[in-house]
């Protein structure tokens, strides 16, 4: 009996301490407050402050990392107080650009702002985005993806109907001076949602003077990545050819515009062809005021950024973006695809005439950047 009596005696003291631990972990140990748990991530964008922004490359076009990047650097954290930006180049690569959005997504950025390298290959990062509930904004280029929540660009069919137009407008003094009708077309990527935009708006206007006969074109190509020496090789192509016989030269941006002009001063018709361009970069206005390209099309991207920062704050805020978009949608291209609501900006075309009075009364460029190496006094604009 009396074995028995310790044996339950001691059972009692066990059950004691079990009861006891369980006890002092139910009180956090000690009677101390229970132990908070870690802040739910951010739906839908809903309280966000970590956003990606992901640019395509560097090497076709200096907008990119000289004006793009330090605008959403500074204009997020401007619009929305406590946010930061984890920014990165995909440098022309579609795989770099989605082994970037993981790791932004993996680190828990919770809207990223993309301008896709591929528009195709960049749908499987909306994906990724929408298993995490993170919102994509497209930015620029349009992703193809029915699950994207927003686009930001400008108008590209008008992008390339102000480049077409002016084209319409002045070709007749080439045509005269060439003794040709022909033209060359050196658009972009065709990976590029913007390039078949561009392309679509300059056939608008270029379309009717092929088919009466008033120009004729001898050459179009799209360009891989917006490559410019490849749009050099494409114009000395051209060049050949057509026995050095071109009047115009319709090209869709101003990098790859330069190394056309190139191809041209090698043949010695620089100044002498009608060249387009777009972003009206510095390269591209000291051009224009060489004389060796015609126009640009001025695409404001303070306007654009500053667009794409108030819509992360919408998101973040949970105001909503109705009174950013008012209404405007862009369907992606595709059978049955979505209709992504929109900012869509305008642009302007730009040549001798107005470049005063645009990209340098912006601030866009400065003069002493765009008169680099011209002489004092080119049209009233460089001292």
């Amino acid at each position: 009996m009396k074995l028995f009596g310790q044996r339950r005696k001691g059972l009692t003291i066990f059950i004691s301490l079990v009861l006891l631990s369980l006890v002092m972990a139910a009180c956090g140990g000690g009677g101390s407050a229970p132990t908070s748990s870690a802040p739910a991530a951010p739906v839908n964008g809903k309280g966000c402050t970590k956003v990606g922004v992901l640019l395509p490359e560097t090497a076709t076009s200096a907008r990119w990392d000289s004006e793009d990047r330090p605008d959403l650097q500074k204009d997020i954290p401007q619009v929305l107080p406590g946010a930061t930006v984890d920014y990165n180049n995909a440098q022309g690569s579609a795989d770099t650009q989605q082994t970037q959005a993981q790791a932004d997504l993996t680190k828990g950025d919770c809207i990223l702002v993309i301008a896709p390298s591929d528009s195709i290959k960049a749908a499987a990062i909306v994906s990724a985005a929408k298993a995490k509930n993170v919102p994509v904004i497209a930015y620029d280029r349009l992703i193809y993806s029915n699950d994207l929540n927003y686009y930001v660009s400008f108008d590209g069919v008008a992008v390339g109907k102000l480049q077409g137009q002016y084209v319409a407008d002045h070709y007749q003094s080439f045509v005269s001076a060439n003794g040709t009708k022909n033209t060359v077309m050196i658009d972009g990527a065709q990976t590029d949602n913007n390039a078949l935009l561009f392309a679509q708006g300059a056939h608008s206007a270029l379309d009717p003077l092929f088919s009466s006969g008033a120009l004729k074109k001898v050459y179009e190509k799209f360009t891989p990545n917006w490559d410019n020496p490849t749009a050099q090789t494409e114009m000395q192509a051209a060049l050949t050819a057509n026995q050095n016989k071109i009047a115009v030269a319709y090209v869709a941006n101003d990098g790859m515009a330069n190394n056309v002009i190139a191809a041209l001063k090698a043949v010695k018709l620089n100044g002498k062809v009608l060249v387009t361009g777009q972003d009206a970069t510095v390269a591209g206005i000291h051009n224009i005021l060489a004389g060796d390209q015609s126009m640009t099309v001025y695409k404001a991207i303070a306007k654009e950024a500053m667009a794409s920062a108030q819509l992360v704050a919408a998101l973040s805020t949970g105001t909503g973006a109705s009174s950013l978009t008012n209404g405007v949608t862009t369907t992606i291209p595709q059978t049955g695809g979505a209709a992504i609501p929109s900012i869509l900006e305008t642009p302007v075309a730009v040549d001798k005439t107005n470049i005063q009075s645009t990209v340098i009364a912006d601030g866009f460029v400065t003069v002493q950047a765009i008169c680099a190496g011209l002489p004092s006094g080119t049209d009233g604009i460089c001292p």
